[in-house]
């Protein structure tokens, strides 16, 4: 059996202190995973699709908690955090529209997309919400 191929890897400093969002986070991950190992097997044409409308219902769910909370608590940054959210969701969108033309080039602009999200808004924005989330006791 072939060892698993790995993009992108989590890390404990990635944590926002909530198991709830660090699980959603890891199914993003391991998402772009996925991707990548069919990328690698040479089986990303006929995965892509699939994987794009997991993206799709990810937003939905994981942006959803997010945006729950923010209402719940009065998250200070709460339009800054929604509009990088609604890029996002835009962003999937526009994948599925290229899908529906050619799939050729698309694995690669996804995974280096969700790279590019990992690093910026999990690592950067997400990291804006921690203390109001913890003092809230979002768990």
């Amino acid at each position: 059996m072939n060892a698993k191929a790995v993009f992108y890897r989590w890390i404990d400093t990635m944590s926002v202190q909530s198991e709830e969002i660090d699980q959603q986070h890891k199914q993003l991950i391991e998402i772009l995973n996925e991707l990548y190992q069919a990328f690698v097997d040479k089986e990303h044409k006929e995965k892509i699709g699939t994987i794009i409308n997991r993206l799709e219902e990810y937003t939905k769910y994981h942006f959803g908690t997010e945006e729950k909370y923010f209402d719940l608590f009065g998250f200070y940054d709460k339009e800054n955090h929604i509009k990088e959210h609604q890029e996002f969701r835009e962003k999937v969108e526009e994948f599925i529209q290229k899908y529906r033309k050619q799939s050729e080039a698309l694995t690669y602009n996804v995974m280096v997309y969700l790279r590019n999200w990992l690093n910026n808004h999990i690592m950067g924005t997400d990291r804006k919400y921690i203390e109001c989330f913890v003092k809230n006791g979002v768990k």
